[in-house]
């Protein structure tokens, strides 16, 4: 699609059109996507805002930054939110206090395992194990699980010890879901010379608790990690 093709379909009725002429966008320098992506940020489709987000997370400007921050305290789709949490992750360390504030005021699952996935790709290891603290401190059990799963790097830097403080006390949690990741994130601390031997005897004792677990895949999960 050309410009005026695009500019056209941005204003049709059909959403899908809209949504069509958003993708269409990719292929556009941001000077000329980002003006267009943000005349759309208050679409009445929650799709369509969601659409928007993507974009401006590729098509980069202040602009762009501004509005991703609005959407995602004040959009009142927690899809729209989750996307635009994610897309503000692609202007880096900018985006990490923004993003680690945004994780305890909006405690929507979705919302917060965006959160998660985006700060464990950017480096910041203390915010990290921050909201992985506040996550496991609740009851909902996707973010717990997505909490755990990023507990797992930790192995190996000069966080472990406080990663393992929060790891061990879930091997008795009674979600086989959670003693699942529990099993694969404890396997990734198997280097002794990089942990206190009395952390690295907990974490072997907790492995060999889940490997006798009642839940066969939970054992499963302990027979993998060890690989």
């Amino acid at each position: 699609m050309n410009i005026d093709q695009i500019k056209t379909a941005l204003d049709d009725s059909d959403p899908q059109q809209r949504m069509k002429a958003i993708r269409e966008l990719r292929n556009y320098e941001s000077h000329i996507a980002a003006p267009l992506l943000l005349d759309h940020v208050k679409d009445r489709e929650f799709l369509v805002r969601s659409f928007v987000a993507m974009g401006l997370g590729r098509k980069r400007s202040s602009e762009s930054f501004a509005a991703l921050l609005e959407m995602m305290k004040l959009d009142s789709d927690p899809n729209v939110r989750a996307e635009a949490a994610n897309s503000l992750s692609f202007y880096g360390d900018v985006a990490i206090s923004h993003l680690r504030l945004m994780y305890e005021q909006d405690d929507h699952w979705l919302v917060r395992r965006s959160i998660i996935a985006a700060l464990a790709d950017l480096d910041c290891p203390q915010e990290l194990l921050e909201i992985c603290a506040i996550g496991l401190s609740g009851d909902d059990q996707p973010v717990m699980e997505s909490c755990i799963s990023c507990l797992g790097l930790f192995a190996n830097t000069e966080r472990q010890e406080e990663a393992l403080k929060l790891l061990l006390p879930l091997v008795d949690d009674e979600s086989w879901r959670i003693r699942v990741q529990v099993a694969r994130s404890l396997g990734r601390y198997n280097h002794p010379d990089t942990i206190s031997s009395a952390s690295m005897q907990s974490a072997i004792d907790a492995l060999n608790k889940l490997k006798t677990d009642e839940d066969h895949r939970v054992v499963g999960a302990v027979l993998e990690s060890l690989v």
